[in-house]
Formats: C-alpha cells, structure tokens, sequence
C-alpha cells in the first residue's frame, strides 16, 4: 500500500489533478467565504466587556487589600474569562514553559496581536512547545516514509530539522501576522478618529465619553481600534494614574502616532493645556503620514511589476506579434 501511495504521488497528472481540485476549491472558498462572514464587531467587544471586568475585579482588590477589608477575595472571585484547556495549563506549569518560553517582550508582542489575558499566553506557549514535535513527525514520515526528495540520508536530516525549526518560529511568525495587520487597520482609521475625537473635546465632552464615543462611531471602520480605544475608557475609570492608562494605549498599539497623541494628552492631563489646536495638528500629521504611505506603495508598484511582466505578459505578446509570421513561414515549407 505504500507503494501504490508514493507512485501516486509521483504520477504528474494524478499531482495536476489534485493542484487543479485545490485551485477550484480555494477559488470557490475565496470568492464564497466574504458573503458568509460576520461581523466580529460584537465578539471583539464582547472581548473588551471581558477585559474591562477583569480590569474593574483588579482594582477593587488591589483598593481592598490595601484598606484591609476583606472584599478583595470577592471580587476576585467574580472575575469573568475564558480559562485556558487544562492540559495546556498542566504541559506549560510542568515543563515551566514560562521561564524558557516567555518574557516580558512575548507578552506586549500578544497584546499587540489583541491577545490579553492568560489563555492566549498559555495556548501560546503550548503551540511554541508542541508544533516542533508536529512538523517534526511529518518531515520524518513525509521524507523517510515516503521517500519523498533527495535519497540521500543527510540531505533528509537536513530537512527534517528544517522542519522542526520552522515549526518553532511558527507562531512568533502567526503572532506578527497577526500584529502587522492590526496595527494597520489602526494606522488607516487613526486619523479619522482624531477628528471625530476632536469634535467631540470641541464640544464640550471630557476625555472619557469621547473616546467612548469615537469607539463606538469607529468600530465600522477599524474594530481593532475601536476596542483598544474601549479599553483605555476602562484603564481610565479604574487605573490609580490617568497617565498609565494612556501608556497602554501607545503600547498596545506600538505605532507612533497613536503614541504621539498619548504623550500629548499626558501632557494636557498634567499642564492643562488645550487638546483641540493639538488633535488638530496630530490629525493633519497621521493623515498625511497615511497619504505618504499610500505613495510610496504605489511608487514602489513599477519595479514589482517589472518580473511578472516579462514571465507572463512578454511571452504571449511575442506569440501574438511572431504567430502569423511563423505560420506563413510553415506553410511555405509544406
């Protein structure tokens, strides 16, 4: 039986056939998949209500325990989460994960992903431990069991490791996928919610109800950003220093710009000098940094297009110009 599997294997148009019934498959999913989507508005926020409970459970018992009163284990014990499986919590607690695994970098790297809390670090660490082991086993069976490359035994060790490796970085490169395109929804919507923040400080609004507002007016464009913008309203109601919560903000997010806003609303917060002319200039900045971003993408589009139009457009020009002339050049031969 494991021969007829490899011959099949080997046999190209049993290969093209299955390439073909993947490419059907995954045009079909494609074009298929953005009708049957839903919105993950209400699941991030509901994520966010999760947090803000957490955040809320914290800071009663720290406030507890520091005035002597015994309310702190309640709250404590109302705190509200989804809890990690519990074999990943005994494989990561036994082998002490978290010390060889983790440090403070791997965890603002999970919440700059939208990764809070401990589940997301221990299943993190869980995958980092046992994705080697996986691709381990399928670069053993797929290059020994199979036969399936060089027949020599080094050049097979040598991809078995590469395969053990690349199951290693797996989830640092899942996490910053995950990072990359997070910030870049905040990086496009930031500038609009500075103005729609603007309006609302403008008006008359301390900064609580208009970031919650901004939050919710946000959220059809960005939802990353509508939910750190949540959170922060959180970290400003129960966090002991106004600045801190602030500082989440910038960390969570880890873009300039959004830092650049945070340092000047510290700095309100502490001189008391006016928001308004500053969220103006930071607005005008991010957008023309957002506008600065899009030219240089489309500068950069020409020397990108440069190989697939000489791999695929050159050859099907010169066998449309050169194809009547080979054709009469055939039949004066005959």
């Amino acid at each position: 039986m494991m021969g007829s599997l490899v011959d099949l294997i080997l046999d190209r148009q049993f290969m093209l056939a299955v390439f073909a019934a993947v490419a059907v498959a995954a045009t079909i999913i494609a074009v298929a998949l953005p009708t049957m989507s839903r919105s993950e508005l209400q699941g991030r926020m509901k994520a966010v209500a999760i947090e803000r409970d957490k955040i809320r459970a914290r800071e009663r018992a720290r406030l507890a325990k520091s005035m002597g009163s015994s309310k702190g284990g309640g709250a404590t014990a109302s705190l509200r989460g989804n809890s990690p499986k519990q074999y990943m919590l005994d494989v990561v607690d036994r082998l002490d994960l978290r010390k060889v695994l983790m440090d403070e970098a791997t965890v603002n790297k999970l919440r700059m992903a939208g990764f809070r809390g401990q589940s997301p670090i221990i299943g993190f660490l869980f995958a980092r431990f046992i994705l080697p082991f996986v691709f381990g086993l399928f670069g053993v069976i797929y290059f020994f069991g199979l036969g399936v490359g060089s027949q020599q035994p080094g050049m097979k060790v040598s991809f078995v490791i590469g395969c053990v490796i690349v199951g290693l970085y797996a989830p640092n490169f899942y996490i910053n996928n995950l990072t990359q395109k997070r910030q870049q929804s905040v990086r496009r919507a930031w500038p609009d919610a500075l103005d729609l923040l603007l309006i609302c400080v403008e008006s008359g609004m301390s900064i609580e109800p208009a970031f919650k507002r901004v939050a919710d007016e946000i959220g059809t464009q960005s939802i990353p950003l509508a939910e750190e913008l949540t959170l922060t309203v959180a970290e400003l109601s129960f966090l002991q220093e106004r600045r801190q919560a602030f500082e989440n903000l910038g960390a969570r997010t880890g873009l300039d710009g959004v830092k650049a806003v945070t340092t000047a609303l510290i700095q309100a917060e502490k001189y008391g000098t006016p928001l308004g002319q500053t969220l103006r200039v930071l607005a005008q900045e991010n957008r023309d940094m957002r506008m600065a971003e899009a030219e240089k993408k489309a500068a950069a589009l020409p020397p990108k297009l440069t190989v697939p139009m000489i791999v695929f457009f050159l050859p099907v020009l010169f066998a449309v110009i050169m194809g009547p002339a080979m054709i009469q050049i055939f039949k004066l031969d005959k």
